[in-house]
């Protein structure tokens, strides 16, 4: 299934794809102690790519997400993600990171149970300022195959159809970067499946995908692997074996 980029008839330049972490780490405090999420992690992404963030709980996948989708600030090292640097931005400038750069889709989907899936999708694209935010949520439902679904409200939407809503409320932003955190933990097999065809679609067609998962196997369909344990980088490179095909894995 291939899923249009959508055009968000913006007037602001394109902005690109590249991710880049220097030296970052990240501490948190907790009462009296220091938690250390991340350790000098360095990471540079150049290239429209499905990278699988890889990791069991606790390693600092999700830390690091959000640290790259501006949703949190390091506590040591630099940050840059389409060539803006957000290192030490304000609450205002990591807004307009959010609104013009990155996309996130949450493995609670994070739906409005007040809203139509249409109107879920249109609230994406709304705070990205795309032009027609009705017809490009329009595009990208019937994109991911919920064109007859539009009027439904979440509860009345299967897990799977929820999280598709979730990927196409991302895409209507238009924006070059997605982050995924565990996009197929909650789903059966045949549905993680259609998800990351969705996400490796987005690749292909030039975005950078970022996807935290604990599941080894899902990261034999990527591009890249960066695997964590206790917060630093343990491995950086393609798959074991190379890429795979979606229709290899199992779980």
């Amino acid at each position: 299934m291939t899923v249009p980029l959508v055009d968000t008839s913006r007037p602001a330049e394109p902005l690109g794809t590249r991710i880049d972490l220097d030296d970052v780490a990240k501490r948190y405090r907790v009462g009296e102690i220091t938690v250390t999420a991340l350790v000098d992690v360095n990471l540079h992404v150049d290239d429209a790519s499905l990278v699988v963030i890889l990791g069991p709980s606790g390693s600092g996948k999700t830390t690091l997400l959000n640290v790259i989708g501006a949703l949190d600030t390091p506590s040591e090292g630099s940050v840059r993600v389409g060539g803006v640097d957000i290192t030490r931005a304000s609450e205002k400038e990591r807004f307009a990171v959010r609104r013009r750069l990155v996309s996130f889709i949450f493995q609670s989907f994070n739906l409005f149970p007040g809203l139509t899936a249409l109107e879920n999708v249109q609230f994406g694209a709304d705070v990205a300022g795309v032009g027609d935010p009705v017809a490009a949520a329009r595009e990208v439902l019937a994109a991911v195959g919920l064109a007859d679904r539009a009027d439904h409200f979440p509860n009345q939407l299967s897990g799977g159809e929820q999280q598709r809503v979730a990927i196409a409320r991302a895409l209507a932003t238009g924006n070059p970067v997605l982050l995924a955190d565990e996009p197929t933990g909650e789903l059966d097999f045949r549905t993680g499946v259609q998800i990351l065809e969705l996400l490796q679609a987005q690749a292909d067609a030039g975005k950078t995908v970022l996807v935290v998962t604990h599941n080894r196997e899902i990261s034999r369909v990527a591009d890249r692997v960066v695997e964590l344990s206790s917060g630093r980088i343990v491995h950086d490179g393609a798959p074991t074996g190379g890429r795979a095909p979606i229709s290899d894995l199992h779980w």
